[in-house]
């Protein structure tokens, strides 16, 4: 008895070591480092948008999609192409219940040049409370296709600018217009004229396809563009490489590719995508959670600025918005037995859970956090052309990928479900 209890120690521990040696083959700071170094050089000119610069980097994203043996996220291509739409209002006419309608007050998010519409037109009318989340219904009724008029509580007008400002990351299906008003629609007539351009960004997604739950996915995810090429500092010194944000994170979604089809043993489905258009307005992650049942998303494990050390040193990170969600709790929980320590955001006055990816996904109810390393009251190199690959530790960023595999062991295998984000608590 006692023999066969000494066999079974000894058999878990040779799996253990054997699983470690297995990780550690994949995510370690030579191949980190080799994917750092090319979505960071010069070549790539800080992967601004519209540029040719951010298309190499896709370019290089998805080859190394396809070299890990992901299957293409958009048909048969990695590259999920869709365009920011630019429209500005040129003029604005008609009424709302006998008033001269303000240009100021009105946000229109249509393809079309033009658009005429009373209360016989079909238009689905609904007044948004000051109750509401004004984004998150924006999107769910965008996903619809369908035309709406809404009317908005003044309550809404910091959040109703911004999405003004921000206009549409894709060619809409149907035509919403929104109102600033705190009354619902009666009798109205509204004409709207606008210029529309289109341009052209792309994400790149690819997919390993769970076994037993197929439909509910888990996202690991980072954004590959970033501020591109400016004015030449005294050292004569012009691209912003950005190697810490967020060429960091992209190499971690890439190396976390390489390691989950060689494992073979995720029973949901893992999608892993590069997002464009972060440091413009979070583009990418619009466009990509219009493609997705939020329902069916269980969990996102963002990742960004993961290069330096945390404030706690190495083998250590923080996870943003931790509160919302029991998802830190789950993931501490898979770091059991480990040196690696996750704690919840310590710059809580930054307002970090809202300033990534993950908060667009966070606002359709998905637990979606960031994982992170930077010392965001403290990072001299953040938004700077000194934001480059000698500045980071590759020996930690290996660690911290790993942390984060290991972390989300139990929700890739449909084992632990992540709480979902209380939506009325999102400013």
């Amino acid at each position: 008895m006692v023999k066969r209890f000494l066999y079974c120690i000894l058999l878990l521990l040779t799996q253990a070591i054997s699983y470690a040696q297995s990780m550690d083959k994949i995510i370690n700071p030579k191949e980190v480092e080799r994917i750092e170094k090319k979505l960071s050089s010069d070549d790539m000119r800080g992967r601004a948008v519209f540029t040719p610069d951010i298309d190499r980097a896709a370019d290089f994203i998805a080859a190394e999609f396809k070299k890990a043996g992901l299957q293409p996220g958009t048909g048969s291509s990695y590259l999920q192409n869709f365009s920011l739409l630019r429209a500005t209002i040129t003029s604005v006419s008609g009424n709302m219940n006998g008033k001269p309608i303000d240009e100021k007050n009105l946000a229109v998010f249509s393809a079309k040049t033009e658009l005429s519409f009373n209360q016989s037109s079909g238009y689905k009318g609904k007044y948004v409370h000051a109750t509401d989340t004004l984004n998150t219904l924006l999107s769910r009724l965008q996903r619809t296709g369908d035309n709406y008029l809404l009317m908005v509580d003044t309550a809404h007008r910091v959040m109703f600018e911004r999405l003004k400002r921000r206009g549409s990351s894709y060619t809409p299906k149907g035509n919403i217009v929104m109102l600033l008003a705190n009354e619902e629609a009666g009798e109205y007539n509204i004409q709207v004229k606008q210029t529309v351009k289109e341009m052209p960004l792309k994400n790149v997604v690819g997919i390993v396809p769970g076994k037993s739950k197929k439909e509910e996915y888990v996202i690991f995810s980072g954004h590959y563009d970033h501020l591109g090429v400016k004015k030449a500092n005294a050292a004569g010194d012009s691209i912003y490489n950005g190697a810490n944000d967020d060429a960091a994170g992209t190499t971690a979604v890439i190396m976390l590719a390489n390691y989950f089809v060689k494992q073979k043993n995720n029973e949901r489905t893992l999608i892993f995508v590069a997002f464009t258009g972060e440091e413009s307005g979070g583009y990418g992650s619009q466009y990509f959670s219009q493609q997705y049942n939020p329902d069916q998303v269980m969990a996102m494990f963002n990742i960004e600025m993961i290069g330096t050390e945390s404030k706690w040193g190495t083998n250590s990170a923080f996870i943003t918005g931790y509160e919302k969600t029991d998802m830190g709790k789950i993931l501490e929980k898979n770091l059991d037995g480990t040196n690696f320590k996750f704690y919840p955001d310590p710059y809580p006055d930054q307002q970090l859970f809202y300033r990534s990816d993950n908060a667009t996904l966070a606002r359709q109810g998905v637990p979606a956090h960031t994982i992170s390393t930077s010392k965001m009251d403290s990072e001299k190199f953040y938004h700077t052309v000194d934001d480059e690959i000698e500045t980071l530790d590759m020996k930690n960023m290996a660690a911290i990928i790993r942390a984060i595999a290991i972390s989300s062991t139990s929700i890739i295998a449909g084992k632990d479900t992540p709480s979902r984000v209380n939506t009325s608590d999102l400013r």
